[in-house]
Parts: C-alpha cells; structure tokens; sequence
C-alpha cells in the first residue's frame, strides 16, 4: 500500500492556489480538467516531497460546503517555525494557533481546512511575537 493524496474541496482556484502556492509553499504537480465531469482537480506537494500530495478539487458548479471539521487537518514539517508563520501573515494569512511552543502552529485555508506546521527537529526556543501572541478563532 502507498499513500497517494488527500482530496480537499475549493471554492476558488486563483485564492487556493494563493494560498497553497504562493503563501503555503507547496507547488503544483499537474491538473486535470473533466469537462463531462464539470470538475478541476489540481494535484501539489512541498517541494522535494511529490510522494505526498493535496489534490484540490474545484466543482464548477457552485456548491456550499460545510466546514468539515471531521476532516481533521493537512500537517506539514518546516525548517523554520517562526519564518514560515511569518512569511504567512505577511502574506495576509491568520496564525490561528501560534508557535508559542517554538513546534506547532496552525493555519487555515480559504476554504477552512486546517493547515498544521511542526517544527522539523526539536522546538525552537521560545521568541516573540510568537510567545505571547494569542489563539485566533479555531483550527
């Protein structure tokens, strides 16, 4: 058995990709279109690691998603915690739960689904503004 992707419903591809891409990090592998099916499907990894990928699903029909908190989340190791979670916000993105911990932060999509960062190797030590910054809204 091998992994292969984990599937999340988009409701805008140019602000997904946004953020996935260019805020996030990841990049794009390749895209299918299925004009019978209607849908786009839009396959990325983190650079150096296309084992492991997001397939972002756009239906062109609109459809109202729920916010899927059962889907759990996305999890992705960075070298640098703080760098990466300030590269985000810079780019306009919420740090919903901070790196106080120098380890763990989390994010969310445009769509809602909850982006986890860890720390590769140990914790950071602690810094601010990461230390005392508050949690925003849930993840």
């Amino acid at each position: 058995m091998k992994y292969l992707h984990t599937m999340v419903r988009v409701t805008d591809v140019d602000e997904s990709l946004d953020f996935y891409c260019d805020k996030l990090g990841l990049v794009e592998l390749h895209r299918k279109d299925s004009e019978q099916g209607r849908f786009t499907l839009i396959f990325l990894a983190a650079p150096g690691d296309e084992d492991a990928q997001v397939e972002l699903t756009w239906n062109w029909d609109p459809e109202e998603y729920g916010e899927g908190r059962n889907f759990g989340h996305l999890a992705y190791q960075v070298d640098d915690i703080y760098a990466a979670c300030q590269r985000l916000m810079d780019g306009g993105v919420t740090i919903n739960r901070p790196p106080r911990d120098g380890y763990m932060a989390f994010v969310r999509s445009p769509d809602g689904v909850s982006v986890e960062l860890l720390q590769k190797g140990d914790a950071l030590p602690a810094a601010e503004p990461w230390a005392s910054m508050p949690n925003s809204g849930h993840w």
